[in-house]
């Protein structure tokens, strides 16, 4: 078995990965052991249906999941979780597969080359997260799909550990403004073709081609094939970006912070998801999670070095090497990636994993001598578990309240003579081909959902709007927040008898999704929220008074939203991670 050029490199990084913790995404921030212990010898079998848990990731590009949703992919695989990574385009770009601060012009355009060697970096670095040697032999099949098309899926197993990687190899297009995957999503009309890899086995290697509708048609196949109990998607909604000579458009597409593909495959996943999840569709039970792309770059690091060792590690293995003999006809790797650029990289990418709807999961509805009520986003519909005996912390059976097509994340209201408000960031819309594409948020009260539409007066804008945060003071209000299109906060309050008043822009500073909201000992309503520099803070100056802006808090800078909770003594305790830190820092506010 041949190794990698640089063995001095990777067995530092080896030795880094494996002498450090990794700590977890999102704002709970739970640091999470690597383990090290060897796995079980290589296993035989396919997935089953019903069998457990199974991961399905949606990818534009081969590597987005390395930069994007790892290190929770490495997890999964060390929970002995089978992983299924579906990658939507050919990622064949313009062919030029250029080693880092190369040059192309000695090297000769081939896009069925470059893909292929992108492919075998897939290889290379799931086999390593799944702690076998980088050039293991994996088992190779082709399964037909719906519209006559084929895919490509190469799987590796050791012990309990499972990959599965899935190739639809719909082209970039990369050179035409008139086709490619955005306009496959946004226009009538458009196709694409199916770009195969070389070296693809038959009937893998025959030409296809991909309409909006066939794409849709293959993901949903793919739902029913593995049957996943969570989905991971990239961003389907990016943040507006101003581009200027302060903030480079870089990779970015024209006026948002991710690639236009980025995009448009986590349309198409949605779009799948919302028919697989389709009431008559036999109960789908799943969570799902997105995940932002080139965003990483516009806001603080939340990774501590140990974890971007690692995400670093795997990343040289999907780079790989021009010098490498892996036995791929098309390249060892996406050379462009490999060695030390992803760390050396300025726009660092791989210094960050944020989720698209951070704290999303259960939320817990508590009331003194009674049992709790426990609400979540499954198969993208609200449901609803009670306690079995108050205090017990065991729940029994989900209850459907459906409400979907949601985001992850829900926020609920305890309100005494109505019961709880349930709220969630709905998919409205999701029709593409130059039909809606709109999000709304919606209110469950008495058992009806409504709409109390958004603080945004376009589809466009309203599609940036973050999950909903809300709580009641005891005046009887509910204050519900949003993040808004201009990453600031906008607010609309439910009266004590019941009536909305209209959505407020509350101005301050711009701040990253997953608000922390608390109520003081004087009855003020508080929301904090991470900015690039600070912690950003609004409150209420007076019990009934409209919240507003505060000054800056000069609060340490934050790498990750912080979380908030009341102390005895009347304090108000923030809690979060600074920028690449393992560590959580607490500290004290004054209402």
């Amino acid at each position: 078995m041949n190794d990698i050029r640089h063995p001095s490199r990777r067995a530092a990084l080896a030795a880094t990965v494996a002498a450090l913790a990794v700590t977890g995404t999102g704002c709970k921030g739970a640091p999470h052991e690597l383990s090290t212990r060897p796995p079980a010898a290589p296993s035989a079998g396919a997935y089953r249906r019903g069998a457990g848990a199974l991961v399905m990731q949606v990818l534009a590009h081969p590597d987005d999941d390395l930069y994007f949703m790892n290190p929770d992919t490495l997890h999964d695989l060390q929970a002995a979780t089978p992983v299924v990574s579906v990658y939507v385009t050919a990622g064949e770009s313009r062919g030029w597969n250029t080693p880092p601060h190369g040059s192309h012009k000695h090297h000769h355009a081939d896009q069925a080359a470059y893909s292929a060697a992108r492919h075998q970096g897939l290889r290379q670095a799931y086999a390593a997260m799944l702690g076998l040697p980088h050039f293991t032999t994996w088992h190779s099949e082709v399964l037909a799909l719906p519209g006559g098309l084929h895919a490509q899926i190469d799987s590796l197993a050791r012990g309990g550990r499972r990959a599965s990687l899935v190739f639809l190899q719909v082209s970039m297009h990369e050179l035409s403004p008139s086709a490619s995957v955005p306009t496959l999503w946004s226009t009538p009309g458009v196709t694409l073709p199916y770009v195969p890899a070389e070296g693809s086995p038959a009937p893998a290697d025959a030409p296809g081609t991909y309409t909006h509708d066939r794409l849709v048609d293959v993901l949903v196949a793919l739902l029913d094939r593995y049957g996943p109990t969570h989905v991971r998607t990239l961003d389907p909604d990016p943040d507006i970006q101003l581009h200027d000579r302060r903030h480079p458009r870089d990779s970015d597409q024209f006026g948002y912070s991710d690639h236009r593909d980025h995009t448009a495959v986590a349309l198409f996943t949605w779009k799948a998801l919302a028919r697989w999840a389709a009431p008559g569709g036999g109960g789908r039970d799943f969570t799902a999670a997105a995940y932002r792309g080139y965003y990483n770059q516009r806001w603080p690091f939340n990774l501590p070095p140990a974890t971007v060792a690692l995400k670093g590690r795997f990343m040289v293995e999907y780079g790989g090497d021009p010098g490498w003999q892996c036995g791929s006809p098309g390249g060892c790797g996406d050379y462009g990636q490999g060695r030390d650029q992803p760390l050396a990289n300025r726009k660092g990418w791989i210094r960050s994993t944020h989720p698209r709807y951070p704290g999303a999961g259960p939320v817990v509805v508590a009331a003194p001598g009674a049992r709790r009520t426990a609400y979540e986003v499954r198969g993208l519909r609200a449901v609803v578990r009670t306690e079995t005996a108050p205090g017990s912390g065991r729940y029994g059976p989900a209850a459907g309240l459906g409400g979907g097509p949601l985001a992850p994340r829900l926020a609920c209201v305890a309100v005494p003579g109505a019961g709880t408000l349930v709220f969630g960031l709905r998919f409205a819309a999701l029709q593409g081909k130059g039909g809606g594409n709109g999000r709304d948020v919606v209110l469950r009260e008495a058992g009806r959902w409504t709409s109390l539409g958004s603080p945004e007066h376009s589809e466009n804008r309203g599609r940036r709007v973050g999950p909903p945060a809300a709580l009641r003071t005891p005046d009887g209000r509910v204050h519900l927040f949003v993040r808004n299109a201009d990453k600031g906060l906008s607010t609309r309050v439910r009266e004590p008898g019941g009536a909305w008043g209209a959505w407020t822009d509350l101005g301050g500073g711009e701040v990253q999704e997953g608000l922390a909201t608390v109520v003081d000992g004087l009855g003020r309503a508080h929301v904090f929220a991470a900015g690039r520099d600070t912690v950003h803070h609004w409150a209420q100056p007076a019990a009934s008074a409209p919240v507003a802006a505060r000054p800056a808090t000069g609060l340490p800078r934050p790498g990750d939203c912080p979380s908030a909770a009341l102390t005895a003594d009347g304090t108000i305790t923030l809690t979060y991670r600074r920028p690449a830190s393992a560590t959580s820092l607490r500290v004290s506010v004054r209402p």
